[in-house]
């Protein structure tokens, strides 16, 4: 007979849970709502072990927002709009995505979207200009770089 998932959990069986599900990987505020939902805690006991992970460091806003910023830039080569709109959506205050963008440094920032500017367009098969331009922009865009920098990139990339 199959075992079935444990349907309910004790506060502080839910605390001990969430606690390993922090420490694991920083995890924001509505993450971790979101699993006591699913672990079919009631809004009291869900504020309870809110405040209690926060005061035993397990969950920080501000530490999260920043290895979100520093991650999301250097493995995935975001760029700062992508970041600021993921981290919005994952209710971060405005302080700590400012706090977060403080993390990537401008040298870094700067060498990512070269090489990846440099290498999109050098990937790009496209024969018609127009096609080709708009390919490259719509990539980068997506990739969360400025607009202004973007179209500097590819007048730059159509001289060369």
């Amino acid at each position: 007979m199959k075992n079935p998932a444990k349907d309910t959990f004790t506060p502080k069986e839910a605390l001990q849970k969430l606690e390993h599900f922090c420490a694991y990987q920083e995890r924001c505020h509505s993450e971790v709502v979101e699993k006591l939902y699913s672990l079919k805690m009631t809004s009291d006991e869900i504020d309870t072990i809110v405040v209690q992970l926060i005061e035993g460091n397990f969950l920080n806003e501000t530490r999260f927002a920043c290895s979100f910023a520093r991650g999301k830039h250097r493995i995935k080569q975001w760029g700062k709009v992508r970041i600021t709109n993921e981290l919005k959506a994952r209710h971060i205050s405005s302080t700590n995505i400012t706090l977060a963008l403080k993390e990537i440094l401008l040298e870094e920032y700067f060498e990512t979207f070269e090489n990846l500017a440099e290498k999109c367009w050098n990937n790009l098969t496209e024969t018609n200009l127009l096609k080709k331009r708009k390919k490259f922009c719509d990539y980068m865009l997506r990739r969360g770089y400025e607009s202004n920098l973007v179209y500097e990139k590819v007048q730059e990339l159509e001289q060369s």
